[in-house]
């Protein structure tokens, strides 16, 4: 008896999937891409990709190409108003030179590190906007699927 290939397996829960990927904003803005390094490996739900982005690759198959949409709320958020906070200028070190655009590293309570980017400034507030810098956009996310393996479980 001859063995019968294996179904093809899809990307879902229980798989290890190798990929290269894109990531453009829809002005074509390229904000990441791994096709000139090495591919990316992750296992479906260990978080290392978004759940919105890991579920847009739910059915695909090893050999396929696609450019998938992401939007916001599957993706990076909306953005919210009240991550946009006014910080005194005194907080600030003198020395500082601070310009619009400018990121940031800022500690929260529990000593999380949080990025923030001066939107605007004058002697008396600084204006730090901490939403993701890709909340509220539509991304294109491009995937070659190198590999899908099933995980085992023991």
């Amino acid at each position: 008896m001859r063995n019968q290939p294996m179904r093809e397996l899809a990307i879902g829960p229980g798989t290890r999937v190798t990929l290269h990927f894109a990531l453009q904003l829809d002005n074509g803005e390229m904000v990441d891409s791994n096709y000139e390094r090495e591919p990316a490996t992750f296992t479906v739900g260990d978080g290392n990709l978004l759940p919105g982005f890991e579920k847009a690759l739910f059915g695909m198959f090893e050999g396929e190409h696609k450019t998938l949409l992401i939007k916001p709320e599957d993706g990076f958020g909306q953005r919210n108003p009240n991550n946009i906070q006014e910080i005194a200028r005194s907080q600030f070190s003198p020395d500082l030179e601070l310009s619009e655009g400018l990121m940031l590293s800022f500690a929260d309570a529990q000593k999380t590190e949080l990025p923030g980017v001066v939107s605007r400034f004058d002697d008396e507030v600084v204006v730090v906007d901490f939403n993701h810098p890709l909340a509220g956009r539509d991304i294109l996310f491009e995937v070659s699927i190198l590999k899908i393996e099933p995980v085992q479980v023991h």
